[in-house]
């Protein structure tokens, strides 16, 4: 127990990080169950209109910031950034281990507040009415704001590490950042978004706490406060956040690709580069398209407009690179290509979408509704999860000893593709049938396409389950593992996985 809870290992503690991100999908999956549970039919399921709520806040809150974001900027990070970057460890191992520790006291903090009734305000946490004491009244709302503040120290200690560490072996001369492996880069510019979002919404989170119960008045309008204030401030952190999750798919992605097409490097290196780090710039000033209902101003909406669709351009420049990687490559649809493939095709449509609801004039008819909600898990739901499926695929051999079967990975991608396809493109209709997101009920006009959303979750059940019991079948009794076949990637797979450390020790100095 000294061993994993005292650890400054890199690969120890990337390793508890994906253990709590997991066990945090699960919990987070069957929230989302339930939640389809209730809306499958037009009779009540969960019963009362306060649990809906409160699990539509808690899965949220789980999937985001318990599965997603421990998994890459705690999993592979950690596990892969010293390998590729030929250094030891992590820079500050000490602030690892506590950057670690502070993620299952977050968990456990938040998972009490459940119990007191949670949090019932979205995962926007608007106030007022949402997020006051008059609609939620309860403990559970004060300790979910503080779980989420000490997901941002966690979250933030992790970045400035990352950053760190990279940089520090630029240093060394060990490799220059031109020669970086694209997760590299996709690592170091979600860092940087981190370091500059997450204190804004502590910001945010702060006021709304000390409104609460310090009598303060950030956001109340009868003291003066201002409602538009919140707003900008959690979209400031809100719109980067996707960002955040799906960069180090990105970079997962690129790395796929390139074992795939046996080359050295994607299609256009330095345009991948170029185009992450401008993914991330504009990721910063693109927040208020959140907002085109609150009474922007006509020039305000049209540069969030113009703004939000110029990321269209470096979004396109992956798209596109990674496409003309494999063009020409033989061999048939391997599970990864399909993966790839896969990706690319949820993320497409979640980018036209987002186009769609870039225009100011068209999103203020599907502002909240289920169009959004179809659009947003096309990127979230589907991508950064396809491409942490993608990671453990790929990186499974080298971090766990073992891999699955090619069959494995083929069955397991095609029952997640057409659950996840079941699932949102009904959504897509809903919404333009005006049919309003985080809402109990329905109307009955609606209720097959509901139906069919919620079989679809049942499908990919059927795929999670399945994953679940052969990896765990794989871990018991093990089996071969594999090695790749990318010439850029061979550092990674030139390390033992079960090697204590990766370099030698020699000249290392704890901080």
């Amino acid at each position: 127990m000294r061993r994993w809870f005292m650890s400054v290992n890199h690969k120890d503690i990337g390793l508890m990080y994906f253990l709590i991100s997991v066990w945090c999908g699960l919990v987070g999956f069957s929230m989302w169950g339930l939640i389809r549970m209730e809306l499958g039919s037009a009779d009540s399921w969960v019963g009362l209109e306060s649990v809906y709520n409160m699990l539509i806040t808690s899965h949220a809150i789980m999937m985001v910031f318990f599965l997603v974001m421990p998994a890459f900027m705690g999993g592979f990070a950690n596990w892969l950034i010293p390998i590729m970057m030929s250094v030891w460890g992590m820079l500050y191992p000490r602030l690892n281990n506590v950057s670690f520790l502070l993620l299952p006291a977050s968990l456990m903090l938040f998972l009490i507040s459940m119990l007191v009734s949670g949090s019932q305000a979205g995962r926007t946490f608007y106030p007022p009415p949402l997020a006051d004491k008059v609609y939620s009244s309860s403990l559970g709302m004060d300790a979910s704001i503080l779980s989420l503040h000490l997901l941002g120290v966690t979250s933030i200690l992790g970045s400035v590490n990352i950053l760190a560490t990279v940089f520090s072996s630029l240093d060394l001369k060990v490799l220059e950042m031109e020669q970086a492996p694209l997760f590299i880069w996709a690592l170091v510019v979600t860092a940087f978004l981190v370091v500059f979002t997450i204190p804004v919404l502590a910001a945010a989170l702060l006021m709304l706490l000390l409104d609460r119960n310090f009598n303060s008045s950030f956001f109340d309008l009868s003291e003066g406060g201002s409602l538009i204030l919140y707003q900008h401030l959690f979209w400031f952190f809100g719109h980067p956040e996707v960002y955040i999750l799906i960069l180090p798919g990105f970079g997962v992605v690129s790395h796929l690709v390139m074992k795939e097409a046996g080359k050295f490097e994607v299609f256009g290196y330095m345009g991948m580069v170029y185009a992450l780090v401008s993914i991330g710039l504009l990721g910063l000033v693109v927040w208020a398209h959140h907002m085109f209902t609150v009474g922007l101003d006509v020039d305000t909406r049209a540069y969030f407009t113009a703004a939000s669709m110029t990321i269209a351009i470096p979004t396109g420049v992956k798209i596109f690179s990674w496409v003309a990687s494999l063009y020409g490559v033989d061999g048939g649809l391997s599970s990864s290509v399909l993966w790839v493939y896969g990706f690319i095709f949820m993320f497409i449509m979640g980018g036209l979408t987002g186009i769609m609801l870039a225009s100011s004039s068209l999103d203020v008819v599907l502002h909240d509704t289920y169009f959004v909600v179809a659009h947003f898990h096309y990127v979230l739901s589907m991508g950064v999860v396809f491409a942490l499926f993608m990671g453990l695929n790929y990186w499974g051999g080298l971090i766990f000893g073992f891999s699955l079967s090619e069959v494995v990975y083929k069955i397991h991608f095609w029952v997640i593709f057409l659950g996840v396809n079941l699932i949102f493109l009904p959504q897509f209709f809903m919404g333009l049938m005006s049919m309003p997101r985080r809402y109990v009920d329905f109307p009955d006009t609606l209720e097959g396409l509901n139906f069919f959303s919620t079989l679809g979750y049942w499908v990919v059940l059927c795929g999670v389950v399945y994953y679940v019991i052969k990896f765990g079948e794989a871990l018991v009794e093990g089996t071969f593992k594999t090695y790749s076949t990318s010439p850029k990637s061979e550092l990674e797979w030139g390390v033992d996985c079960g090697s204590f450390h990766v370099f030698s020790q020699g000249g290392v100095v704890f901080v």
